[in-house]
């Protein structure tokens, strides 16, 4: 990772902490519209960026087409999550809840796969997706009580940036062939 990944990351990172602060300071209605537009942003962002990365340099990869594939339906998560600004509040709830456990399952099997395969950080992201999966499960427990879901939503984003940041100062392995 070089430094300006690393300032990149820490910037993020910083961002997201302070919108998780705004979330939990003050989870008010008007905070719905920029909790939909944060999420149709950075998925809309990391959709692009897998298309881009797919016709720059995966199309000559071995599984180069996974990755075109996830990014087109990201970008398809993203425009979804545009299109839900008019429905009820209980629908971007339990897509949030949604969201959270696809993701705490998926991260938590790709700590299982690291502690299988290699000697890594696999223990960070396995408490990771553990903790995703559990904010899922709060949200839903309070799915009613839409102030109760908004701070629990603006836990789990201060947690995902301290984890940012946290991996920004992590060191990386270089691997040095000779």
């Amino acid at each position: 990772m070089t430094i300006l990944q690393r300032f990149r990351d820490v910037a993020i990172g910083l961002i997201m902490l302070l919108f998780s602060v705004i979330f939990i300071l003050n989870p008010t209605d008007d905070l719905y519209v920029i909790l939909i537009t944060i999420l149709a942003l950075g998925l809309a962002i990391k959709g692009i960026k897998d298309i881009i990365f797919y016709f720059t340099m995966a199309k000559h990869m071995v599984g180069g087409k996974v990755i075109l594939f996830q990014g087109v339906i990201i970008l398809d998560f993203a425009l979804i999550t545009v299109s839900l600004s008019d429905v009820p509040k209980i629908y971007i709830l339990m897509y949030l809840v949604g969201i959270h456990a696809f993701s705490g399952v998926v991260e938590t099997l790709r700590a299982l796969e690291a502690k299988r395969t290699v000697d890594g950080p696999w223990r960070l992201k396995l408490m990771h997706g553990i903790i995703d999966f559990t904010l899922a499960l709060a949200c839903l427990a309070y799915i009613k009580q839409t102030d109760v879901v908004l701070i629990i939503y603006g836990i789990g984003l201060a947690y995902s940036a301290i984890m940012r940041i946290i991996g920004a100062f992590r060191r990386t392995t270089f691997v040095l062939i000779e």
